[in-house]
């Protein structure tokens, strides 16, 4: 999984290493994976890579081997309070070469394998603020916007893996208290069970959709 030195990430990686599943902890810094995979214990592996660098994911991919599951956790919010009509570009193109990018980068590294198998499990960590139906948020366009379209590519990635065996759904864990929302209500540990259970769906499971808290919601 990918964003796997704090936070979120870290909280899902403890949880799937609790329940017996081999972690390969996705990290930037060779001393955090090194210390998260200290910190998990038995069979759990740092894996270095950078979501915006095809050769770095392509090196880990390589590195990695066979994966089953793919938790794309790593994502930025650079441009909280500002608005749509004067955000600067350039934080909007960093956002999107994360939350949108990244993840569809990993993705591509790690399907093919996953369908060679016949089984497979693609989760993006999206966000109410990208779902029009709870509300596109305007005080943080582009990083509302980058979820959107990582929901549009969960949407679009699922419909094309029907049939394979890799399920491909999108989890919006809802306000996280991390270091990005500091003030947020709910632990990273609460918000990791609904990105696990996507991780771990049945064969018969959704595709292709958003989930919350296990229910599908809409976009």
């Amino acid at each position: 999984m990918t964003g796997a030195a704090r936070g979120l990430g870290l909280a899902v990686a403890t949880a799937l290493h609790g329940l017996g599943h081999r972690v390969l902890a996705g990290v930037r810094d060779e001393r955090d994976g090194a210390r998260v995979a200290a910190g998990l214990g038995w069979d759990a592996v740092p894996l270095v890579l950078d979501v915006t660098d095809a050769a770095s994911v392509a090196r880990a991919a390589r590195a990695a081997g066979p994966v089953d599951v793919v938790v794309n956790n790593a994502g930025v919010q650079l441009d909280w309070g500002t608005r749509p009509s004067s955000v600067a570009l350039d934080a909007v193109a960093d956002t999107f070469a994360v939350n949108l990018f990244g993840a569809w980068r990993v993705s591509q590294a790690f399907v093919p394998g996953m369908v060679e198998r016949g089984w497979g499990r693609i989760v993006m960590v999206s966000s109410g603020a990208g779902s029009f139906t709870h509300g596109i948020a305007p005080q943080c366009a582009g990083y509302s916007v980058s979820k959107a379209a990582l929901n549009a590519l969960t949407a679009t990635l699922g419909a094309e893996l029907v049939g394979t065996g890799v399920l491909v759904n999108a989890v919006n864990p809802g306000l996280v208290r991390t270091r990005m929302r500091p003030d947020a209500p709910q632990s990273p540990e609460e918000a990791a069970k609904a990105v696990v259970h996507a991780a771990l769906l049945p064969d018969d499971g959704p595709t292709g959709v958003l989930l919350r808290r296990g229910a599908v919601i809409g976009w």
